[in-house]
């Protein structure tokens, strides 16, 4: 018999729906898509036209951010004409939080409305072309953090088993591709490795991560697109190389060169990521949520598509 006096967990579906519905009625209208922002990319929340604010310690279950470059906060406005959710800082597994922290914005944004989701990150470049500067589109990623954020009750109408076959959609990429065309930008495709952290990589672990498969490696993302994946939000991300992996070059590791290069470079890829934005507010920009249109290649490439190596 089920406890009726129970306190409502403030990070289920019930408690996160009451939250996206309150910051939806202040803002007036649903976000068609929700847009992280990772280390050093917080300055285009700047670009958010009339947003109502909502930071994370205000909303219950939602503990302070404890990362430099992480402001956490909601934003919910127009970018580039779009009604999105931009949401500028996230969670980590290493600042110790359980999956259900790290992947309640997530859940939040669904509750929301928004279909789409477009994470960015910070990562180590592994490929020898992943140069600090150079943005990286997503096609697949490695689960390399020993832990799965979908581990638990299945929350809300989640799928069980999550089919991640093609969890980054192939739609979107393409989208992508010609977004950084028009405004003479360069994006390289690969494979993200998701880390446990805080740590940076040994040199030994960045020669196994490259013999896997690996492209770039960074320290979240993978919980993010997992959980979106599971309740049907197409998913679109990119890692803004902010340093050669441990080992590329003999030098040290640190978050300050992350941040500064996050900023630099992080204009480039905002004015990308505003392009793409742009072009959802054309009619028939895809499939319905969930959906995964054109064909991949098997390898997580676009075939005959741009930017393939």
């Amino acid at each position: 018999m089920t406890d009726s006096t129970a306190p409502l967990d403030p990070l289920g579906p019930a408690a996160l729906a009451a939250v996206a519905e309150t910051l939806v009625e202040r803002a007036g209208f649903a976000p068609r898509v929700h847009l992280v922002l990772g280390s050093g990319l917080g300055a285009l929340a700047d670009a958010v036209e009339d947003p109502v604010e909502l930071p994370f310690p205000e909303i219950p279950g939602f503990p302070p951010p404890t990362v430099q470059g992480h402001a956490g906060r909601f934003l919910l406005g127009r970018l580039a004409g779009v009604p999105a959710l931009v949401q500028s800082g996230r969670y980590h597994f290493y600042e110790g939080h359980p999956e259900a922290v790290v992947c309640a914005p997530i859940r939040l944004g669904r509750e929301a409305g928004a279909e789409i989701l477009i994470v960015t990150n910070a990562a180590g470049g592994i490929r020898d072309d992943l140069v600090p500067g150079r943005i990286m589109l997503l096609t697949d990623h490695i689960n390399h953090q020993g832990r799965n954020a979908l581990t638990g009750p299945v929350v809300g109408e989640e799928t069980r088993f999550t089919d991640l076959t093609v969890a980054y959609d192939v739609q979107l990429r393409a989208r992508a591709h010609a977004a950084a065309a028009e405004v003479g930008a360069e994006l390289r495709e690969g494979v993200y490795l998701a880390v446990h952290g805080p740590t940076f990589e040994t040199p030994a672990e960045i020669r196994m991560f490259g013999r896997l498969g690996a492209d770039a490696v960074g320290m979240s993302t993978v919980p993010e697109v997992s959980v979106a994946r599971a309740g049907g939000t197409r998913c679109l991300g990119f890692s803004l190389i902010t340093n050669h992996a441990a080992g590329k070059t003999g030098e040290a590791l640190n978050h300050e060169e992350v941040m500064e290069v996050g900023r630099s470079a992080g204009r480039t890829l905002g004015k990308v990521i505003e392009r793409i934005i742009a072009g959802l507010g054309a009619e028939g920009d895809g499939g319905p949520r969930g959906s995964h249109v054109g064909e991949d290649t098997g390898n997580g490439r676009l075939a005959d598509g741009p930017g393939a190596e």
